[in-house]
């Protein structure tokens, strides 16, 4: 239309160049989306978080952050507490939510993106992951079975970490497990509770 310079078509309210300002507002707006899913799906696998817990994450601060500009400190509280984090009330929650304010927003510009808060509770939630694992491994070690033995733990382990870990393991007691057979569960347990 404008290359037969026509400007204004009288069957319609809009000009050609209210519709190309429209058109490239709606470009800039999809492009925007497309980004910002590109930079979640890459925050998600640099992170080794699942795209449910993205999405846990993403909903609990979509929730708290009712004017779009990030979490303020109420907000960062109610929001953590939304995902399971275990903030006491009075002085002792106090010095809690002051030491995760530390680590979200150090410079204290009174606000809190997503990428903080996925941070935090990436870090927070690794610690959870690694009693699982720690089981994880002695069973990978022990061929699937309950229980691990001395000749298994002396094969897979440095000796000084091998004696280490018999030192410190109960017997496995079960009438199927062979002789110095060693509870890894009940380890595992031990040494994340300290």
């Amino acid at each position: 239309m404008q290359e037969n310079f026509v400007f204004d078509n009288t069957g319609t309210r809009y000009s050609m160049e209210s519709l190309r300002v429209g058109w490239e507002s709606l470009m800039t707006s999809i492009n925007r989306v497309i980004s910002e899913c590109e930079n979640q799906i890459l925050l998600r696998d640099s992170k080794g978080i699942t795209e449910e817990q993205l999405n846990e994450y993403r909903g609990s601060f979509n929730h708290f952050d009712r004017d779009r500009h990030g979490l303020d400190y109420d907000q960062l509280k109610s929001c953590l507490i939304s995902l399971g984090q275990d903030i006491r009330p009075g002085v002792e929650g106090d010095q809690e939510i002051q030491r995760i304010i530390s680590i979200v927003d150090p410079n204290r510009i009174g606000r809190v993106t997503f990428e903080a808060l996925v941070d935090f509770m990436t870090r927070e939630n690794a610690d959870a992951d690694t009693y699982e694992q720690l089981i994880n491994s002695f069973r990978i070690l022990a061929l699937g079975k309950p229980f691990i033995t001395a000749e298994e733990i002396r094969r897979e382990l440095p000796p000084h970490d091998a004696e280490y870990c018999m030192h410190r393991m109960s017997r496995y007691h079960d009438s199927s497990a062979p002789p110095n057979s060693y509870d890894y569960s009940s380890f595992s347990r031990s040494l994340f509770s300290q």
